[in-house]
């Protein structure tokens, strides 16, 4: 079992790290490649099962593009292969085709038919409730871009909060076993029954680090989020209606 970060020096912004630490907890024999940006990735000669892409600032998205596009075509073919790629916040935009901003565009991967729209003066937040499958998923959103255009596939039915875009009733992209998601870290921790079922793509059935606590954790706030009263959008001064 072999797990990549890319790019840590700048991937890890809101507690994405966390996910790459919890992943370590629940998987103590895999190996981890750290992959820094100026290094050839390490999924290029397949022995990379999980890859994991984190937030980062605005300014870095640009870099981070520029880094991978020597190896979008392999990136792809691994994908294709079955590759499990988790990427959270602002990430999910790598993999569209550009991020437009006050009439410039910057471009990203072009792997799929979707780009973001970036307003730096008008910053979301929200709390979040969905559905995979049969799991509900909770996390919270922080960012200045919504994602718009052709999606490969949806990942999370909306219950409460927003989608992609205000419009969206769908949030994130899925892919095979690519999964892209706004909602911040650390999501795996916040997650239990996605992190399980993420596991079980890579072969691994045991039991998951701090089980019964991040369970816990986990039904206090999707039992919040389901009350008929439950808020979800809020700005630096509060809570809104």
């Amino acid at each position: 079992m072999r797990i990549e970060a890319l790019y840590p020096e700048f991937c890890q912004w809101f507690g994405d790290s966390e996910n790459l630490r919890y992943l370590r907890q629940c998987l103590p024999d895999a190996a981890l490649a750290e992959t820094g940006s100026f290094e050839k990735p390490a999924f290029l000669d397949g022995s990379v099962d999980l890859l994991v892409l984190g937030s980062m600032t605005e300014r870095q998205q640009p870099v981070a593009a520029e880094r991978l596009l020597p190896y979008k075509d392999r990136l792809l073919e691994r994908i294709e292969e079955g590759m499990v790629v988790l990427a959270t916040g602002n990430a999910t935009e790598l993999f569209g085709e550009y991020i437009a901003e006050e009439g410039k565009r910057y471009p990203m991967l072009s792997l799929f038919p979707f780009h973001a729209e970036r307003d730096m003066e008008a910053r979301h937040n929200s709390m979040f409730l969905g559905e995979f499958e049969d799991r509900k998923i909770v996390g919270y959103r922080a960012q200045f871009s919504f994602l718009r255009g052709d999606f490969p596939g949806p990942f999370i039915r909306v219950l409460g909060g927003i989608g992609n875009s205000p419009e969206d009733s769908n949030e994130g992209f899925r892919y095979k076993n690519l999964f892209g998601t706004y909602l911040l870290g650390p999501f795996l921790v916040l997650n239990p029954p996605f992190t399980r079922y993420l596991l079980r793509l890579l072969g691994r059935d045991e039991p998951l680090a701090f089980e019964q606590a991040v369970t816990e954790a986990y039904d206090y706030r999707r039992k919040a989020l389901e009350r008929s009263d439950a808020k979800f959008f809020f700005s630096e001064s509060g809570w809104l209606e």
